[in-house]
């Protein structure tokens, strides 16, 4: 079965699909706390990353804090696609504030491999 992006259902699943995975072994530049706002036609939807994981909502006291599309947040967060995100920060595509020193280092590593199996579990879900 498959869930629309960033529904309600849809996170209902990725928090069980985190729960399960265990240890996914984030490499270090990854375990940084950013703040997320995802907006679409539909309204805004925040995320919080911590430790290379994401969950609903916003948390105080972030130094980081990013605005971008839905399209770009599928194919970060459901394609694992790293490159779109440099390219739409460089075309001024992602909103920085704060920090940018630890978006920039999260880019700049590749994902575990049970990140990697964890996104194709994702993509899997995700209508």
């Amino acid at each position: 079965m498959t869930y629309e992006f960033l529904s309600d259902p849809w996170f209902q699943q990725i928090e069980q699909l985190i729960a399960a995975a265990g240890d996914l072994k984030i490499p270090e530049p990854m375990k940084v706390a950013v703040n997320v706002t995802i907006k679409s036609p539909k309204g805004e939807t925040h995320l919080f990353i911590n430790e290379g994981l994401f969950t609903r909502g916003h948390q105080p006291g972030v130094d980081t804090m990013l605005t971008l599309d839905a399209g770009l947040a599928r194919k970060l967060f459901v394609d694992g696609d790293m490159v779109a995100g440099v390219q739409a920060f460089l075309a001024g595509e992602v909103t920085v504030e704060g920090d940018l020193a630890k978006v920039v280092a999260m880019q700049t590593v590749e994902p575990s491999e049970p990140q990697k199996q964890l996104t194709v579990r994702i993509a899997a879900i995700t209508a």
